[in-house]
């Protein structure tokens, strides 16, 4: 696949805000067909209003944990559009909390959203893509699939569990024309992390924060280059591999670590507070 995405079509979970929407932006820039996929009906309006006027739009709300829906996903597609090029899973959910205070309902959707749903969506995908001459499946993952996060066990264990499907998979396909990818942030300036800022673990916030567009960056150009991952930044990927292989050294550097991300976390909400001030 060449880096000019015009005609073809980009499927995208989770497209109504944040990095879902930066990458629909970041696509239609190239050209694409876009098919946008959330449950808030109201934001995936405005983003596909937003866009339609540059590119040809699909909105599809609905709920990744629906297998019904994602079967019609791609039903539906390739009636408006033909070909399917692209597959960007990157909707989730994070209930924040130590496990035993985090409701089973939460913990469950949890495991629906980030890991049974990219399952299954990459699953219907893998025929319709075989279709086409270079295809791609992208897995938003996360650096707390690299390394156990505390206070965000089941999101961690989804996001780790997330990877190893991504590589596996990508090795099932390897000589086919679908390329497999993830890309592994750690903290994003996004709603998804600033909306709960105060239940945030500080540990979160030792890294440096990514902004969504570079994220939807990185998506971009793993679906088209020949990378398996990419971590962003790279040397909290490096980090992140090194407390989980060395789980001594992990425990050591923690203490550090939170008192690096209260310092980031106080800054933070004071910026916040001092912008709604001016508002």
């Amino acid at each position: 696949m060449d880096n000019n995405f015009k005609d073809k079509t980009v499927i995208i979970t989770g497209a109504s805000a944040g990095v879902g929407a930066a990458t629909a932006r970041r696509f239609a820039q190239d050209g694409a067909n876009l098919v946008l996929v959330a449950r808030g009906r109201k934001n995936l309006e405005r983003i596909s209003e937003e866009l339609g006027s540059k590119t040809k739009v699909l909105q599809m709300p609905m709920d990744v944990a629906d297998p019904a829906a994602c079967v019609n996903l791609f039903k539906k597609t390739e009636f408006e559009f033909g070909d399917i090029h692209v597959l960007v899973n990157n909707a989730g959910y994070h209930e924040r909390g130590p496990l035993e205070k985090v409701k089973a309902d939460d913990l469950g959707l949890m495991v629906d959203v980030n890991l049974k749903a990219p399952i299954l969506l990459t699953r219907l995908a893998i025929p319709y893509l075989r279709k086409v001459d270079h295809a791609a499946i992208i897995n938003v993952a996360s650096l707390a699939g690299r390394t156990p996060v505390p206070g965000a066990a089941t999101y961690s264990a989804t996001k780790f569990a997330l990877r190893a499907f991504t590589f596996a998979v990508a090795d099932e396909l390897e000589s086919s024309n679908i390329k497999l990818a993830a890309v592994s942030p750690g903290p994003i300036d996004t709603g998804f992390i600033m909306d709960n800022i105060d239940i945030v673990t500080d540990l979160t916030f030792s890294q440096p924060l990514s902004t969504a567009e570079e994220v939807a960056n990185e998506i971009l150009n793993l679906a088209i280059n020949d990378k398996r991952e990419r971590s962003m930044p790279p040397v909290s990927g490096l980090l992140t591999t090194l407390t989980y292989l060395f789980p001594a050294l992990g425990r050591l550097v923690r203490p550090m670590l939170e008192v690096r991300g209260r310092k980031v976390k106080r800054q933070l909400k004071a910026e916040m507070r001092a912008k709604a001030q001016r508002r």
